[in-house]
């Protein structure tokens, strides 16, 4: 969890997950479930839904395990599942899905209660169906995965030295 990220409330965080600068997980009205190698990359915001008469579950927001979440994303009351991916500054609205091996493309935003298929690449705003994805597409995600395992790695130390160092009375 890199500096200048706020976690709030009911925040479940699963091994080897990497939450990178200026990122915000607030789950003050609903919980949020992040699973085992996934990544939330900077300055993404990620929220859930409150219950209310119509819905009296609310929209948590569940993220699977092995998912790729861009930057400046916003991820609001949504399933991503495992291996989904989700592109640079897109938004997914309550209600959505996004099944294992789907895809939503940089700058799209999904609105409320879509769902994008296994293997589906969707793009636009709003975004709508595109094509399949191929399997150099889906390991192309997967080096993805393991890309930034171990970058959150290498940063986990980087950071703790650096936090060693500035406590270091000057010479």
């Amino acid at each position: 969890i890199a500096p200048g990220c706020r976690i709030i409330g009911d925040v479940e965080i699963g091994p080897d997950v990497s939450i990178w600068y200026n990122c915000v997980i607030r789950a003050d009205v609903n919980r949020i479930v992040i699973g085992a190698r996934s990544n939330i990359q900077d300055g993404t915001v990620v929220h859930c839904d409150s219950p209310d008469p119509r819905n009296p579950q609310g929209f948590p927001t569940l993220i699977g395990e092995d998912v790729l979440i861009g930057h400046l994303a916003m991820i609001h009351g949504c399933t991503l599942k495992d291996r989904a991916f989700v592109g640079l500054s897109t938004t997914v609205m309550s209600g959505c899905v996004i099944e294992s091996d789907g895809m939503l493309a940089a700058g799209a935003m999904l609105s409320p209660n879509k769902v994008i298929g296994e293997r589906q690449l969707w793009m636009g705003s709003p975004a709508k169906y595109a094509r399949d994805l191929t399997d150099a597409a889906l390991a192309d995600m997967q080096a993805g995965v393991a890309h930034y395992v171990e970058n959150g790695r290498a940063h986990a130390g980087e950071v703790a030295a650096s936090t060693e160092a500035l406590s270091q009375p000057g010479d």
